[in-house]
């Protein structure tokens, strides 16, 4: 492990998660501790499964796999509906996968307390998830944040525009209470890719197709837990007329490739967030406090632009 980058990743496994993890097997400068599974895109137990999918496609059967949270703060939930299939991975099972046997009996949030503590300083760690799992290390222990060297966080919104509900973005609008303690207890340093970042740097589905179309067995398992994608049904029903092709979004890379290579973002906005927790049509929306009204002494460093290129660079060795 000397001289790589060690990330800890918190994720929901749906079908942009398996992209990111995949794409974290695949840079040679870091090393993934574990695998900490929350409830999300669909159940814990299917989010387990799938994260133990990835693995077996990657041959990385040996990082260790934690169940975490399986509801919300307030045991709420919204309808992830079936972009990603129902059981998150495009609804296509394999019965040689492994089973939840394979899982560590320790929880995921002891697991991140203990590892995090065993490593202090040196944790980049990446939430993909609605950030249940990272909230509850914190309660478990004051102290978290501060051994952390990082936290990547795909989620939140800046326009205030929403995918799940009028003005939130899924991860976020999924467990509010969450997402409020973490942007406004945690102190180390915080980067964000949010739902509008991941829209502006959106990637060719020509890119998509030659991505998935090598000769590989990590090609072939992504293109068919995809075959049924949202991105697939939207190509389905795409307009006879324009015959335009709707674009390829991996959400969750976005954050996974600034944690690999800081020189993916080009530019920031460093501000105060937090997140409204009361609004009834803007519960769930993270809010940039762009005046420093709210006088925040941890401040977040929102994602603005990306360096296209180099993000491709690390997606296509996830394949490989």
């Amino acid at each position: 492990m000397a001289n790589k980058k060690l990330l800890l990743v918190d994720t929901d496994c749906g079908l942009d998660d398996a992209m990111a993890v995949m794409m974290a097997f695949a840079a040679p400068n870091v090393q993934v501790l574990g695998i900490t599974c929350c409830h999300g895109n669909t159940s814990i137990d299917n989010v387990c499964r799938n994260v133990l999918r990835v693995l077996k496609a990657c041959k990385k059967t040996d990082i260790p796999v934690f169940r975490g949270a399986s509801s919300s703060f307030l045991g709420q939930s919204l309808d992830s509906t079936d972009f990603h299939g129902k059981d998150g991975l495009g609804d296509v099972p394999d019965p040689s996968a492994p089973g939840l046997e394979h899982l560590q009996s320790e929880h995921a949030v002891n697991a991140m307390v203990r590892i995090v503590t065993e490593h202090t300083g040196q944790i980049s760690l990446v939430a993909l998830a609605p950030l249940t799992n990272v909230a509850l290390a914190s309660k478990m222990d004051p102290t978290f944040s501060t051994k952390l060297k990082d936290l990547y966080i795909m989620g939140g919104n800046m326009q205030a525009r929403g995918n799940a509900t009028v003005c939130g973005e899924f991860n976020f609008a999924t467990d509010p209470e969450a997402a409020f303690i973490v942007l406004n207890q945690f102190v180390c340093p915080t980067y964000i890719a949010t739902w509008e970042y991941t829209l502006s740097h959106v990637l060719s589905r020509e890119f998509f197709d030659e991505w998935v179309s090598r000769d590989t067995a990590k090609a072939c398992f992504m293109r068919t837990i995809t075959k049924y994608s949202g991105n697939d049904k939207a190509v389905e029903q795409k307009d006879a007329k324009s015959c335009v092709e709707p674009d390829f979004n991996a959400c969750d890379c976005y954050a996974l490739a600034a944690a690999i290579d800081e020189g993916v973002v080009t530019e920031y906005i460093r501000c105060g967030v937090t997140v409204e927790l009361q609004g009834s049509l803007t519960r769930g929306m993270m809010v940039l406090d762009t005046k420093n009204l709210l006088q925040k002494k941890n401040q977040a460093f929102v994602m603005k632009k990306c360096d296209i290129e180099k993000f491709k660079e690390l997606l296509m060795p996830a394949l490989a």
